[in-house]
């Protein structure tokens, strides 16, 4: 540097120190010789004056709404963590058990600009310490026990956008937040075993709708009408009903119900609750449990037909089930009754392997709403295993193995099973076939053997020939005749 450079910047210090003394100075007088009430009183009107002839409007949402949290801070918190842009500095990221993955909120002092519908807006995050005497004591009191400071969102924009922003922006980032926070939730497994639980389990099953092994064509009616039951609030507030939606799965163990029931959710990114009927003692507590069910959720009923006899309402409850008082009756209003109106957006799965032990009444629509038959192994759901488990979309031995999926009764558990036995393809789809023609082989076997007992049973069962020539001691006129001589 310079000498003429340096003593330029020497002059510059100088004049910025002498500055912020004189400052200092003029603050520290005013301090000391004019009231506080005249200060607050000039500042007051000149923030005034200033906010008068300004183009900014500023709309301040506070952590807090007197001693509860303020729902609409919560949502702007979500929601300026997804559009973290370039005007942004520093962010703050954690984590919980509940989060799937990373959670981004803004920093304190940050600022970040975002755009809606071409109306461009400034968000700023403040921090201020908790003082006593700020506000109610007691609400100061309980307030402190959770947090250090108090946080709040400050929201500046043109003050002729000022109805769009309350009228639209806010409203729709109550929605993104929503949804944001909905996404980025870890999916729950609870059981009723505890009455639910508070918290439930972390259900991390891999199985999708993608992924899942069942027949393509009802895959895709399935997809379609659970996109129709997640935009149909509307819809179903206007027609007057609950919503809530019904499936009920039956097939044949094995047939991939279960692994539904996961795609399903992770698919809607839905809580799943596990109701075990043998654990209900009443129909009143039935009743609690799905009070204590929350919204977007799915509730499961597996093998309804093992867990309570349901077969018949008409009988009468201590002979229906001694050990039960939960009664069919019970189950139907629990499904559609007054009651399941009590929370939203629930989807209710019923499965069993026997659907003709089912009451009628319990498989109508407004109960179980689409009916899911889990069938045997073809072809599609073949081909989704073998890519599933190999990692291959064709192979050579697909057609022949496809012949004989159609010829005998395989569940997808069993393919499956088979598919595991080597990661080497040609031997894995090698020793598959072989496991489908052993099963063409033994159902022979078994049908050649029942047919030889019935042959054998009506043999037994056949009179004798009147054909044959008698002996001569089945006439009684010979048999006098010997007795005679």
């Amino acid at each position: 540097m310079s000498p003429d450079e340096m003593t330029n910047l020497k002059t510059v210090i100088s004049t910025i120190a002498s500055v912020t003394a004189t400052v200092m100075l003029v603050r520290s007088v005013a301090n000391d010789l004019i009231p506080k009430e005249f200060r607050s009183f000039v500042f007051d009107n000149f923030h005034e004056l200033f906010c008068r002839f300004s183009s900014n409007f500023t709309i301040l949402i506070h952590e807090f709404q007197g001693p509860s949290p303020n729902l609409v801070f919560e949502a702007v918190e979500v929601y300026l963590g997804t559009i973290v842009n370039s005007s942004t500095k520093s962010i703050r990221i954690g984590k919980t058990e509940n989060d799937k993955g990373l959670v981004i909120t803004m920093e304190k002092d940050e600022e970040i600009i975002d755009v809606f519908e071409d109306v461009k807006v400034k968000w700023r995050m403040e921090c201020r310490r908790i003082e006593s005497g700020s506000q109610n004591e007691e609400i100061r009191d309980m307030i402190a026990a959770l947090c250090s400071e108090l946080r709040c969102y400050e929201l500046s924009f043109h003050k002729r956008h000022k109805q769009k922003v309350l009228n639209s922006y806010l409203p729709y980032i109550m929605e993104r937040s929503k949804s944001a926070k909905e996404e980025s939730r870890a999916i729950k497994l609870h059981s009723n075993f505890r009455n639910w639980g508070p918290d439930g389990m972390k259900l991390e099953h891999p199985m999708t709708l993608d992924t899942l092994a069942i027949d393509e064509e009802v895959k895709a009616a399935l997809v379609d009408d659970l996109a129709s039951f997640v935009k149909g609030k509307e819809y179903y507030s206007r027609i007057g009903k609950a919503w809530k939606r019904g499936y009920l799965l039956y097939g044949p163990p094995g047939t991939g119900k279960s692994s539904l029931i996961a795609a399903m959710a992770n698919h809607l990114n839905y809580d799943v609750y596990d109701l075990d009927l043998t654990e209900v003692r009443s129909n009143s507590s039935l009743r609690s449990l799905l009070l204590g069910m929350s919204g977007r959720s799915i509730l499961v009923i597996e093998d309804i037909d093992c867990s309570i006899n349901i077969e018949n309402r008409e009988k009468v409850e201590e002979k229906e089930n001694k050990h039960n008082r939960v009664t069919l009756s019970g189950i139907l209003n629990f499904l559609d009754g007054i009651w399941s109106c009590c929370g939203e957006e629930r989807i209710i799965v019923v499965t069993t392997n026997h659907i003709d032990k089912l009451d009628a009444a319990l498989l109508r629509p407004g109960r179980m709403d689409m009916h899911i038959h889990m069938s045997y192994c073809r072809l599609s759901a073949f081909k989704q295993l073998v890519f599933n488990y190999l990692g291959i979309r064709q192979h050579e031995l697909f057609d022949q193995i496809g012949q004989l999926l159609e010829e005998v009764e395989v569940t997808p558990a069993e393919v499956a099973g088979e598919l595991l036995r080597s990661k080497n393809p040609s031997i894995s789809l090698r020793g598959l076939l072989e496991f489908l023609e052993n099963k063409i082989a033994e159902r022979e076997r078994l049908k050649a053997e029942t047919e030889l007992r019935e042959q054998n049973e009506v043999a037994e069962e056949e009179p004798k020939d009147a054909t044959k020539p008698e002996s001569k001691f089945d006439s009684s006129e010979d048999l006098t005749h010997i007795v005679d001589h």
